[in-house]
């Protein structure tokens, strides 16, 4: 695994409640060295995000925070189409699921690549992503805010 399996810039994806309840989600994700910050918005609000990956191993871990509310716990693993893993709510009735986050310029690729019915011949030149400075459409509200290590239910 490398840095490059995590680059910056607009990601998508889903978390769910079961395997039939999927709920989709638009992030803005920074990955440097170790953190990882961003921001997004899903059928719940507009939220930040602040954690921390480790590209060798392939791991990740963070706090989606939807301000003025409540507090999601991710964990997940990068590997091969994207971030899969679980996601935990410990307040209240909590809750708990999955979920799935793929750069949204792979998954561009990835839809042209299943809509072909039979192979080419030309060889098409590769889409490269947005470098991380280009501006997108999901622009976070405020900075994140500071958080304490996420405990021991990630580690």
């Amino acid at each position: 695994m490398g840095e490059t399996l995590y680059p910056s810039g607009p990601w998508t994806g889903f978390y769910n409640y079961s395997p039939s309840d999927k709920h989709r989600m638009d992030l803005n994700l920074e990955f440097c060295r170790g953190r990882l910050t961003g921001c997004g918005i899903d059928d719940v609000g507009r939220f930040l995000v602040k954690g921390r990956y480790d590209a060798s191993a392939g791991e990740c871990h963070w706090i989606k925070t939807y301000p003025g509310s409540h507090d999601v716990f991710y964990q997940g693993f990068r590997e091969g189409k994207g971030i899969w893993g679980t996601w935990n709510i410990e307040f209240g009735a909590g809750g708990h699921g999955g979920f799935h986050i793929w750069p949204r310029c792979s998954s561009d690729a990835d839809a042209v690549a299943e809509n072909e019915r039979a192979p080419i011949e030309i060889v098409q030149p590769q889409k490269v992503c947005a470098p991380t400075h280009v501006a997108v459409a999901l622009k976070c509200p405020v900075r994140p805010r500071a958080v304490e290590p996420l405990g021991p239910h990630v580690s």
